[in-house]
């Protein structure tokens, strides 16, 4: 068994700051990702990442350009649930400006959207797409894809 998810990323850095939402699960406390999510049937990416912005934080989201597309593939062993088999997400990341003040999610799965100061992002406990985000937003590779990021430590999947 194999599962597979279509997702988008908004990377929004301002003043040395990106911001982050706090997720949590019956699996997890907590950890940090950037605004984001599951693509819905016959949805844009472009409209994906500008709705879940709005739903997860509150601010309004203009897309200023995409930056790349990852695909990471997570073998059953690795997952929380290995019995659903390898997991493949492939995860588009646009650099979104937001306006609004930051708020968090009624009833939902994220809370706490928070300004972070680049430098403290690698002391946080993270899953692996905003490392990848804030490489892509920093490096702006022409074939809008970066190496590989080791999951270990702080950051996971």
């Amino acid at each position: 068994m194999t599962t597979f998810r279509l997702a988008a990323y908004a990377v929004s850095i301002q003043n040395d700051r990106v911001l982050l939402v706090r997720c949590t699960s019956a699996f997890d406390d907590g950890h940090w990702s950037l605004p984001g999510g599951a693509v819905e049937h016959a949805e844009d990416p472009v409209d994906a990442v500008v709705r879940e912005v709005l739903e997860e934080t509150g601010c309004a989201g203009v897309v200023e350009r995409l930056l790349g597309v990852d695909s990471r593939v997570i073998p059953a062993a690795e997952r929380h649930m290995p019995e659903k088999g390898v997991h493949q997400n492939i995860g588009v990341f646009y650099e979104v400006r937001v306006t609004g003040e930051p708020r968090p999610e009624p009833n939902g799965s994220t809370a706490d959207p928070v300004w972070t100061p680049l430098a403290d992002v690698p002391s946080l406990r993270r899953v692996a797409l905003v490392d990848v985000g804030l490489a892509l937003a920093a490096g702006r590779p022409p074939t809008g894809h970066v190496a590989a990021v080791p999951v270990g430590g702080l950051v996971i999947h």
